[in-house]
């Protein structure tokens, strides 16, 4: 095993870590429901709606995380910057989380993780892919590769550039499913990650102008 692979895997073990943990407290919140998630007639809520915010943004949700974490993987090995491998961890580990907990709430709802629903059709202007881009804000499958080729600067500037991308149609997201969610559990990450996923790109915008960069 070379260098580079034995220093890679606490962090994958530890993003492995999270997503398990996430998985088990939904699960727990499910087995034992908090009073949040009881109606007033003292048996539980009905699950959100197939078509509803709810169940639409927790899997489209579930994939734009899905690939944010995949190139914070990619440029945490390909610079030695600190800042940049600081944050790249930070995603890992939140987004990792985050998408524990939706795909659990697909799960204690009984609704599937996949869908053949266009994406964002909850939303009001479904999509479809194109060029490997699922979804507005997500990377081509060029892209990507452009970004296992880089190292160095170059990297981190590309990073920065399509995480910056990634962020402001993933908190474009959020702020839809805050607005029109059912359920507290949605309203309430969804709310949190759109303030999250927007200090992140004021972040963003101060790293690529310390590297002569435009978002």
């Amino acid at each position: 095993m070379t260098p580079a692979a034995r220093a890679s895997r606490p962090l994958v073990w530890a993003g492995a870590a999270v997503f398990v943990v996430a998985v088990v407290l939904v699960l727990l919140t499910v087995v034992r429901p908090s009073a949040a998630s009881t109606s007033g007639a003292g048996g539980p809520e009905a699950a959100p709606a197939e078509s509803s915010a709810d169940v639409g943004f927790a899997r489209d949700m579930s994939v734009h995380h899905q690939q944010a974490v995949e190139m914070a993987f990619l440029i945490r090995d390909r610079t030695t910057d600190e800042s940049v491998r600081r944050l790249a961890y930070d995603i890992i580990n939140t987004q990792a989380n985050q998408r524990g907990m939706m795909l659990g709430w697909l799960e204690s709802w009984g609704r599937p993780k996949s869908s053949d629903r266009p994406r964002m059709e909850w939303m009001g202007h479904p999509v479809t892919a194109s060029g490997g881009s699922l979804m507005p804000g997500m990377a081509t499958d060029t892209e990507l590769d452009e970004l296992r080729a880089a190292k160095g600067r170059e990297a981190e500037v590309l990073f920065l550039r399509l995480m910056t991308v990634h962020h402001r149609a993933g908190a474009e997201m959020a702020r839809a499913a805050a607005g029109s969610a059912v359920t507290d559990e949605i309203r309430d990450l969804a709310e949190g990650m759109a303030r999250a996923q927007e200090s992140e790109i004021s972040l963003m915008a101060d790293m690529l102008e310390e590297r002569g960069a435009t978002p």
